[in-house]
C-alpha cells in the first residue's frame, strides 16, 4: 500500500480526481467528513447510548456521544504526530502531493468520531441481544432461508458493519450515504472482511467484521480505490487494513482504558487508593510529585493523572507505529499498537480491574439483562409483523405496529435476508431511553 492511495479525497459519486493542492485550505475534504458526521442524526443518537453504565442518571458518566468526542480528539493528535513524522520520511507527499501533517490529523479525527456510530443501544450487550434472538429466540426460525454469510451477519450483528453502512449505504435522493472521503473510510473499517469465514487468523484485521452482505460493492469500491491489499483469495473477501485505522484503534483503545477506569472512581466503584496505585504506575515517568501534591480535591487529582496517562499513550503508540510502518504497509503487522506498548503490563492491569470492578458491577448486570429483554421483545414484534405484511398475512395490529416504524424500515419488497438486517439496523439505531420507551409501548405498560 502506497500513501497517495491510501489519502485519497475521493468521495462515492465522485467523477473526477479531488487533488490534495486544488483544496480550499480553509475547508478542507477531510473536515468536511467531520463536520458530516456531527450533524448527522445517527451521530446525535450517541448522545444516550451507553458507553460504560446504562442509562446512567449521573451526569459525569461518559455516554457513546461524550466517549467519541474524547476519542476524536485524542485521535486527531495521534494522526497529527504520525503525520509529521511520514511527511519528514515521505517528503514526496507534500513537495508533489501538497499533503500536510494536519491531513493526517484530520482523517483520523473524522474516523474516530464516527468509530461507534452504528453500535445498538445497552453497549456491547445490545450487539450480542440481536444476535441471540437469532440463535435462541424465535429468529431461529429464519436460519434454513439465508445463506451462510447472511445469517452469520444477523447472529454476529457488528457495530462497525453497521457503522459502514450508516456512513456509505445509498438512499433515495441520496447516493453514498453522507459521501465521507474515501480515505476517512477506509481509516474507519478496523475489520475489512465480510462476516465468513469468521476469526480465519490471529489477524486482529480478522477479530471481528466491518460490512454487511448488501455492502459489500460498496466496500470494495473503497478498498480499490486506496489500494488496500487483499489478504484472501476466492470469494471471501478480506483486505488489510487501512494504516490509520490502527490509530484509531489506539485512540478508543487509549480512552476507554483509561476514561472507563475514571468513571468507574467517580461512581464510586473502584477506591481512589487504587487509581493512584494504577495510575501512577503509567505516569510514573513524566508525573511532577510537587504539583500533585499541591492538588487538594480528588477530581484534579485524577484529572491531572488522567491527562498524564493518555499524553504517556499517545507518544508510546506513534513510537509503535513509526517503527512499524513498513510492516504496516504491507499488512504483515498483525497486533493493535497498544498490544505492542512498553506499558502492556500497566494497561491490562487497569483493564482487569475496570472488568472486575465496572463492566461486572450489580448495576450493570442488571440493565444489561433488562436490554436483552427489551431488544428480544422489540425485534420480536416488529420481523413478526415485516415478515407477514410481506407474505400477506399482515394482522391489524402487525399494520398498526409497521406505521410506528420510519419508513426508511418499512420496505418488505425485498429479500427475508434484507428485512430482517434492515430491522437489526432500525433497533440499532435506537438510543437507549428510545429502546426503553418503544418496548414499553408494545408491552402495553405506557399510553
Amino acid at each position: 500500500m502506497n500513501w497517495e492511495n491510501l489519502l485519497s479525497l475521493k468521495r462515492q459519486g465522485d467523477t473526477h480526481k479531488r487533488l490534495r493542492k486544488e483544496q480550499d485550505e480553509t475547508r478542507l475534504g477531510f473536515e468536511v467528513d467531520y463536520d458530516r458526521i456531527i450533524f448527522s442524526s445517527a451521530f446525535r443518537s450517541l448522545q444516550d447510548k451507553t458507553q460504560v453504565i446504562p442509562l446512567s442518571k449521573t451526569d459525569f458518566v461518559h455516554t457513546r456521544l461524550t466517549h467519541s468526542l474524547e476519542v476524536s480528539v485524542v485521535g486527531r493528535s495521534l494522526g497529527r504526530i504520525a503525520g509529521k513524522k511520514i511527511l519528514e520520511k515521505h517528503p514526496f507527499l507534500s513537495e508533489i502531493y501538497g499533503y500536510k501533517f494536519n491531513d493526517f490529523g484530520a482523517i483520523v479525527a473524522a474516523a474516530a468520531l464516527a468509530h461507534d456510530i452504528g453500535n445498538p443501544p445497552f453497549g456491547h450487550s445490545g450487539e450480542k441481544a440481536i444476535g441471540e434472538y437469532f440463535i435462541t429466540g424465535n429468529g431461529k426460525k429464519y436460519q434454513s432461508i439465508l445463506s451462510g454469510k447472511e445469517f452469520q451477519d444477523i447472529v454476529d450483528f457488528e457495530g462497525n458493519a453497521n457503522g459502514f453502512r450508516l456512513l456509505s449505504q445509498s438512499r433515495e435522493g441520496v447516493t453514498g450515504g453522507l459521501r465521507l472521503s474515501y480515505a476517512t473510510l477506509g481509516a474507519f473499517m478496523k475489520y475489512p472482511k465480510e462476516s465468513l469465514p469468521k476469526k480465519a487468523t490471529k489477524h486482529i484485521a480478522d477479530k471481528k467484521f466491518g460490512f454487511f452482505q448488501p455492502d459489500k460493492e460498496a466496500f470494495q469500491n473503497v478498498a480499490a480505490d486506496l489500494g488496500l491489499l487483499q489478504t484472501r483469495d476466492g470469494e471471501d473477501i478480506s483486505f488489510a487494513r487501512h494504516p490509520l485505522t490502527f490509530l484509531v484503534e489506539a485512540a478508543d483503545d487509549i480512552c476507554y482504558t483509561i476514561i472507563d477506569f475514571e468513571d468507574g472512581i467517580n461512581l464510586g466503584l473502584i477506591s481512589e487508593d487504587y487509581a493512584l496505585e494504577y495510575l501512577i504506575k503509567l505516569v510514573k515517568n513524566s508525573i511532577n510529585t510537587k504539583k500533585y501534591n499541591s492538588l487538594k480535591f480528588k477530581e484534579d487529582r485524577l484529572s491531572y493523572l488522567r491527562a498524564l496517562a493518555i499524553n504517556t499513550l499517545i507518544s508510546d503508540a506513534i513510537s509503535v507505529f513509526i517503527e512499524n510502518e513498513d510492516k504496516i504497509l504491507n499488512g504483515t503487522f498483525q497486533t493493535s499498537l497498544l498490544d505492542q506498548s512498553a506499558f502492556k503490563a500497566q494497561i491490562e492491569d487497569i483493564i482487569s480491574l475496570s472488568v472486575e470492578k465496572i463492566y461486572r458491577s450489580q448495576e450493570v448486570i442488571e440493565k444489561e439483562i433488562a436490554g436483552y429483554k427489551i431488544i428480544s421483545d422489540i425485534l420480536d414484534v416488529y420481523t413478526n409483523a415485516l415478515i407477514r405484511k410481506k407474505e400477506d398475512k399482515a394482522s391489524n395490529y402487525d399494520a398498526l405496529m409497521l406505521k410506528t416504524l420510519p419508513e426508511f424500515y418499512r420496505d418488505t419488497d425485498n429479500s427475508v435476508y434484507h428485512i430482517l438486517l434492515n430491522i437489526c439496523c432500525y433497533v440499532a439505531s435506537l438510543s437507549d431511553s428510545a429502546a426503553v420507551h418503544i418496548h414499553n409501548k408494545i408491552m402495553g405498560k405506557q399510553l
